[in-house]
């Protein structure tokens, strides 16, 4: 059902906020863990349990100096961060999280966007985003960020091919690219994470290459002196990267959650009873599923 555009602006503004804070949260709980595997508290100077951390460290990335390399192509230095973290939001616009509501007089989609091809969408999305690293290390005009987007490019292009092929047998079981499709599919068989337990692992390894997380952190060169495509920027730009990393990797668990745990479905038990209309079930659960057969209980 069509909605308002204003409902799918609305939604896309506090589906953003959301994002942001959960990269925010996502940045502290690491942290804590990291200092307790080094066995250290980790941060636990701003706010209770250190919570404000993830704000204190936004007011001093904004206040810090916005310097660049006098060398630098100075328009595709400033767009390359904001290439990555376009991309990296935009992606989850297709991502289904509810089943509708109805608000008053306005019906409102579980998702920002119902697109036919959602998955290529998400994909295509990653593969630009490549780019704002490879813009990015280029256009600084230092030969340590031009070796280190070269290494980003390589890893991440690379993966991806295993990343789209995880996903194949979703696809084929799904019968269709779109995510809600997808989701209702295994509401009404089964999560595909049953028979499609190696693509879930590829996709799971792949999934942490694409997003640069330990031990695929080559990109980033944490353990050499410069860090990589991003080595030449600082202060909310060097802010920006990172939060495209964050946002893709929340991006990547929820997808992986829609392809291959039913994501927002909720299965009724054995005892769920359901409706029959013309052309779906209405279960006890809420949910709606195709019918299968004449018998009106499932």
């Amino acid at each position: 059902m069509r909605e308002p555009w204003w409902i799918s602006l609305i939604k896309a503004g506090v589906i953003v906020n959301l994002i942001m804070l959960a990269f925010a949260y996502t940045t502290w709980l690491e942290r804590k863990l990291l200092g307790r595997m080094q066995n250290r508290f980790g941060p636990n100077r701003a706010g209770p349990y250190g919570l404000l951390q993830p704000f204190a460290d936004l007011i001093k990335l904004v206040r810090k100096e916005s310097f660049f390399p006098v060398a630098a192509r100075h328009p595709l230095y400033i767009a390359a961060p904001i290439i990555s973290m376009f991309t990296a939001l935009a992606a989850f616009a297709v991502i289904p999280f509810g089943a509708g509501w109805q608000i008053w007089h306005y019906h409102v989609n579980g998702e920002i966007a119902n697109v036919s091809i959602a998955l290529i969408l998400i994909f295509a999305l990653g593969s630009i985003g490549v780019y704002g690293a490879i813009i990015g290390g280029w256009a600084s005009q230092s030969k340590f960020s031009l070796l280190g987007s070269m290494r980003t490019c390589a890893q991440l292009v690379s993966y991806e091919v295993s990343l789209a092929l995880s996903v194949l047998g979703v696809v084929l079981m799904g019968q269709s690219l779109n995510l809600v499709d997808i989701v209702n599919k295994q509401g009404a068989t089964i999560w595909f994470f049953i028979p499609q337990l190696a693509g879930l692992l590829v996709f799971f390894f792949a999934m942490i290459a694409e997003t640069s997380r330990p031990p695929f952190d080559l990109p980033e060169a944490d353990t050499e002196l410069v860090a990589g495509y991003h080595t030449e920027y600082g202060g909310m730009r060097w802010g920006l990267f990172q939060t495209a990393e964050y946002i893709n990797l929340i991006t990547l668990s929820a997808l992986a959650v829609t392809l291959f745990f039913a994501g927002r479905t909720r299965r009724s038990g054995p005892s769920g009873s359901c409706s029959r209309s013309s052309s779906s079930c209405r279960c006890s659960s809420g949910s709606e599923r195709p019918c299968h057969g004449s018998a009106t209980t499932s």
